[in-house]
């Protein structure tokens, strides 16, 4: 009798040993790590994608949650500030992944990003990064199988801004201006593609460091090379700072001025005038009045509407590359029915890895590099006389990516696969 009810009670103990478990395994709610430089020279670039990742946790919970195979599961994002450092980035990332989160996204200094990816492929986590990181990240056997870059290299910025001098405004002639680091040289390579294959000559070339402020000898070398136009990889304040100069000199009367990659946020800093005319690649714009594919126009105006009644402004771009990166998680997750990054991963290739976005279709390629039916949009700065409000900042002209059965990215060969 007493070894019966010793049983009995092993059998117990067993049995709410295998309830906890399971309910370990199927929580109720999760967390997920949102990690940006909050402080720092990104800071005004990382609050928009702070805001973009939680309106996706804030679009899932609305829905009642994940739908795993237990039932719905709410999400908690939790914000940190990685302070543009790799070892502060790092020493963070780990401690969120020690208090239970599920998935981390983030970055916007893509150094801290591939060191982060480094960790991830010793201990697999779904991660992924909301900035634009170095082509050299996505060689074969560098990413880490569970990160997913939902933003291109410098060189596919470099050849769309090549591709759209050449083939839509014309411009064959072409003064490049690079930044001293993998940036500038990505996009430098990017263009240098774009004119070999359409016909178009980098005539003039020169590059300067991360937070140049004074651009006046440069430009004066610009005005005497007399190209078509003027490419430059300029970001942020230093790209305030060029166009604001590049105006004051009078090269908008010489030539063609294209910023190759602007964001809203940047262009707030720039004088109405100094933009006036500029031309400029947006990964997304939040006005598509007049697009040619209205069903992308509609989603565009729906998640603007969203963002704005939320934020009180519109959607910058940085803000929907976390809101895509976080809602590919997501979807992983549901796809899955498991937060295991290998089964996310699984999830997320299958089907040619194809998925929806706000700004129209997209696929995983096999370097888990997110190959868009619009990667990005040609503008036009609009001077102070054309604008509406405040943000009405650019006209829309055109877009480039993979509509046309093409692609805008780095082939898979040169990549090592």
């Amino acid at each position: 009798m007493k070894n019966m009810f010793r049983f009995a009670i092993a059998l117990a103990v067993c049995a709410i040993v295998g309830v906890g478990s399971a309910r370990a395994d199927e929580p109720a709610k999760i967390k997920v790590g949102i990690l940006l430089p909050l402080t720092g020279p990104f800071a005004a670039v990382a609050e928009t994608q702070r805001d973009g990742a939680l309106l996706a946790v804030e679009t899932i919970n609305a829905k009642g949650g994940l739908s795993m195979p237990w039932g719905k599961v709410q999400v908690e994002g939790v914000v940190d500030d990685d302070e543009t450092k790799l070892d502060v980035g790092v020493r963070r990332y780990r401690y969120m992944v020690s208090n239970g989160v599920k998935g981390v996204g983030g970055q916007t200094w893509a150094s801290l990003a591939y060191a982060i990816n480094a960790v991830v492929a010793k201990d697999p986590m779904p991660y992924f990064p909301t900035c634009v990181m170095s082509k050299d990240a996505y060689v074969k056997g560098k990413l880490a199988p569970s990160t997913f870059s939902t933003a291109y290299s410098p060189w596919t910025v470099g050849y769309m801004a090549g591709k759209a001098a050449i083939a839509n405004l014309g411009k064959k002639r072409i003064y490049f201006l690079g930044r001293a680091d993998s940036w500038g040289w990505d996009m430098r390579d990017g263009v240098a593609q774009a004119a070999k294959e359409l016909g178009g000559e980098v005539i003039g070339y020169d590059e300067v460091s991360l937070g140049t402020t004074e651009f006046t000898a440069v430009l004066q070398k610009v005005v005497a090379a007399k190209p078509d136009i003027f490419i430059a990889s300029q970001f942020g304040g230093d790209a305030v700072a060029l166009l604001n100069q590049a105006r004051q000199m009078g090269l908008d009367k010489q030539m063609t001025i294209f910023n190759a990659f602007m964001t809203n946020v940047v262009a707030k800093g720039v004088s109405p005038a100094a933009l006036d005319g500029v031309y400029a690649l947006e990964y997304f714009y939040y006005d598509l009045d007049g697009f040619p594919d209205q069903e992308v126009a509609r989603s565009v105006k729906a998640f603007s509407d969203l963002y704005r009644t939320k934020y009180q402004a519109p959607p910058d771009a940085y803000a929907v590359i976390a809101y895509t990166a976080f809602m590919e998680m997501f979807r992983g997750f549901e796809k899955a029915g498991s937060f295991d990054p290998a089964k996310v991963t699984q999830a997320l290739m299958a089907n040619g890895g194809a998925f929806d976005t706000v700004k129209g279709p997209a696929n995983w390629r096999e370097d888990h590099v997110a190959n868009y039916k619009y990667a990005a949009f040609l503008v036009k700065g609009k001077g102070a006389d054309a604008r509406k409000n405040e943000w009405d900042l650019f006209t829309v002209l055109g877009s480039l990516g993979a509509q046309n059965g093409e692609t805008v990215l780095p082939s898979l060969k040169s990549l090592g696969y």
